[in-house]
């Protein structure tokens, strides 16, 4: 083994384990790959930022807006709205339909928006047939995980083994070229729920705690932060604070309170201000609507000149009408990750006060200088158009429960019709080869934003920056292994351990490094990792590399194991309780059928 080759795999070793640790972000992680490369020689800088010129990265880039349109346009409400009627009370119908939609939705979209779009209708399915919601999440999210199996575009990984298949000179997938094998793995997988995972993951019954889902506001509030209270105070004329701004006061500071909504009287009537900025000005007469612990809110009182007001029930229904409150998770690659409450600035950036934090179940008390962390829990009020928005931001945040006093807020479904008519289009372009997969990606994400399914700055936010990133910096790795020598290094390995035993080892043994690398690294760097290895060992033994190819593609998407491998998964970790003990049972058997399954399936869709 030459020096250069011992460094990338050393390199491809330190990347893992930083990535594994938690602790660095995964696009951080490629770009000092990228670094590292062009400082060791052994790519040249053209070869090293080669991947953020790659048509894999532009196809990811259309296939993320593509996903935004069909989430802005209603497209996971409908199947939602499609599961809870048609499964009629029956959690063996409701598990097969949900598995199944996620999936079907997961084949022309980000799985993991599909996972952050599902989470609430799981969660009001489960409220209104009082069955477990633990016994549908991580179905959910296995299906979300092999909606990568079903169609080129349906997760990253497909995308990169064909571009290697074009690279090595033979012609790429087609659009539904390993749909069967993928279906054949969802049945499975359904079957396999149906007939013994469920049983794994708990009790049909949900717990009498865990059925209450439509909490009143005040109780989702006080299970977040215990012990707070709200108070209506007026600042008469004549008083210090009349005049002064909210800042200027130092109310909040001082007494750890925060003051939620305004209440100003205007010769035209009341006007209520919701999530009011620091600079507002507290004019003679301003109702304050404050929210606190107890003991604060008595202090202020006790202390400081402001009149308290009793709240009547009309009262406090007009309040409710202006003011929403929403539970939310932090995403596993939220742009928050490790910033403060304070730092990330949620009054002033998303017009929200953050009035709870709950980590691994338990509220968390002062949490205003605690780093966030994946999955933490947020107990966000403000205006229901903010609160609207938030859940919008679907790669930072993922809303999990309203109070009951939200309104059943129904999308626009104006544009739904436009937008699977543009979907069809890009398909049709794909399928019969009438223009290039990226061209027909890059046309339908233009024709939403001409049809107004969505806006350009929609598309511009649903592009995940980091992302894009992760793809174009790991893809010189592959290029690093070829030119040391790894590759074939790794390949001859593999056509040493199957000496003898044919093309079905050869396969497996491919199947469980992209399995492997995809529970350390992303399925992306598996994929970007693996194919170049599987399409060389291939050919050195005489055999199609098609078969190889297809199962890169089907263990890419097999990260069933861990909570951790992917962000699909991570998401259900909070709302569905789940340990990681919960996702090794349930998992590896999955892991195992879909292995099988592979096996018995790809050599017949891809002949040796």
């Amino acid at each position: 083994m030459s020096q250069e080759a011992l460094f990338v795999f050393a390199l491809i070793g330190v990347a893992g384990i930083l990535m594994a640790s938690n602790r660095v972000r995964f696009d951080i992680v490629s770009l000092l790959v990228v670094l590292t490369l062009m400082l060791s020689g052994i790519l040249t800088i053209e070869e090293s930022i080669a991947g953020f010129g790659s048509p894999v990265v532009a196809l990811v880039a259309g296939l993320l807006v593509i996903g935004e349109m069909l989430s802005r346009t209603g497209v996971a409400r409908v199947v939602g709205d499609w599961v809870l009627k048609h499964g009629q009370q029956s959690e063996t119908r409701l598990l097969a339909l949900i598995m199944a939609g996620a999936a079907l939705l997961g084949s022309v979209m980000s799985s993991t928006v599909v996972v952050a779009l599902f989470i609430p209708v799981v969660l009001r399915i489960a409220s209104e047939t009082k069955l477990n919601a633990s016994r549908m999440l991580i179905p959910l999210s296995y299906a979300a995980l092999i909606s990568g199996m079903l169609t080129l575009i349906a997760t990253t990984p497909n995308i990169v083994v064909n571009e290697e298949l074009k690279k090595a000179g033979f012609t790429g997938f087609g659009f539904f070229s390993f749909s069967p094998l993928g279906f054949a793995v969802l049945a499975v997988a359904i079957a396999y729920i149906l007939l013994v995972g469920r049983r794994l993951l708990g009790n049909k019954e949900a717990k009498p705690a865990e059925r209450k889902l439509d909490r009143s506001q005040e109780e989702l509030w006080r299970e977040y932060s215990p012990g707070s209270v709200y108070q209506k105070l007026r600042v008469d004329a004549g008083t210090k604070y009349a005049g002064m701004s909210i800042a200027e006061t130092q109310l909040e500071t001082n007494y750890h309170v925060r003051i939620v909504g305004v209440l100003r009287r205007h010769r035209q009537g009341k006007k209520h201000i919701v999530s009011p900025a620091p600079s507002l000005e507290l004019t003679p007469g301003t109702t304050m609507l404050v929210l606190g612990k107890r003991e604060a809110i008595e202090r202020l009182v006790s202390e400081q000149s402001l009149r308290p007001i009793a709240t009547e029930k009309s009262d406090r229904q007009r309040w409710l009408w202006d003011i929403s409150g929403a539970a939310i998770l932090i995403h596993p690659e939220s742009q928050l990750l490790g910033k403060s409450i304070k730092e990330a600035e949620f009054r002033s950036n998303y017009g929200v006060h953050v009035l709870g934090l709950r980590r691994n179940f338990k509220p968390v008390d002062d949490f205003s200088d605690v780093s966030l962390h994946t999955a933490d829990s947020l107990f966000v009020v403000g205006s229901w158009a903010r609160i609207q928005q938030l859940s919008q931001k679907s790669y930072d945040f993922v809303l999990t429960e309203f109070p009951s006093e939200h309104s059943d807020v129904v999308p626009s479904y104006r544009k739904l019709r436009v937008a699977l008519l543009i979907l069809a289009t890009m398909v049709f372009l794909t399928m019969f080869n009438i223009v290039p997969l990226v061209v027909a990606v890059l046309m339908a994400a233009l024709a939403g934003v001409f049809t107004r399914c969505l806006s350009m700055e929609d598309a511009y936010r649903s592009i995940h920056l980091s992302s894009l990133v992760l793809i174009a910096g790991m893809l010189p790795l592959a290029e690093a292994l070829k030119k040391t020598g790894g590759t074939e290094l790794i390949a001859d390995a593999l056509m040493n351990a199957s000496a003898g035993a044919g093309p079905y080892m050869l396969l497996s043994l491919i199947f469980f490094l992209t399995a492997s690398i995809g529970l350390v690294l992303s399925n992306t760097a598996a994929a970007v990792l693996v194919s170049p290895i599987a399409i060389y060992a291939a050919l050195a033994m005489g055999v199609s590399p098609y078969p190889m190819a297809v199962t890169v593609v089907i263990a890419a998407s097999s990260a069933f194991s861990t909570p951790v491998a992917t962000p699909v998964v991570t998401l259900v970790v909070e709302p569905g309780r789940y340990r990681f003990i919960d996702f090794v049972k349930t998992g590896v058997p999955l892991l195992v059928l879909t292995y099988l399954t592979t096996l018995l399936i790809a050599p017949l869709l891809f002949p040796f």
